[in-house]
């Protein structure tokens, strides 16, 4: 009770990573969100510039720089809520396993190949005389 020994909160490495994923997720959402409120003054803005300030009034121009820029914001949201749930986590830990065991085999296939050629017995006989 009255020592001085403080107790470590300690944090294994699961919890770690859980904590850093819901991390990210929150900053892709927020910046999603910012993205949105971002789209809607912008759009706004366009179209007082093309509609009060009259410019390039003969054409209403706005509606293609809105559609553009919706068609942007919907493939921000399609990343951030469809694409990381099919390459999340999971993915990339699979992803990463794969490409390390195929490292490995090309490295057990490199050394069979210089077993073949280079026996290290025969090494070893030349050694010895």
């Amino acid at each position: 009770m009255f020592s001085k020994k403080k107790q470590e909160k300690s944090v294994d490495i699961e919890q770690h990573e859980l904590l850093e994923h819901a991390q990210k997720r929150i900053k892709q959402k927020k910046r999603l969100f910012t993205h949105f409120v971002i789209f809607l003054i912008g759009s706004i803005f366009l179209v007082l510039i093309n509609k009060i300030l009259k410019y390039g009034e003969a054409y209403d121009w706005f509606v293609w720089g809105i559609l553009l820029w919706a068609f942007l914001f919907v493939f921000h949201a399609f990343n951030v809520f469809v694409t990381h749930k099919f390459m999340g986590k999971d993915w990339e830990r699979k992803q990463r396993e794969k490409l390390v065991n195929q490292q490995k085999q090309r490295i057990s296939e490199i050394q069979k190949e210089i077993e073949t050629e280079f026996p290290l017995s025969s090494i070893n006989k030349k050694k010895d005389q």
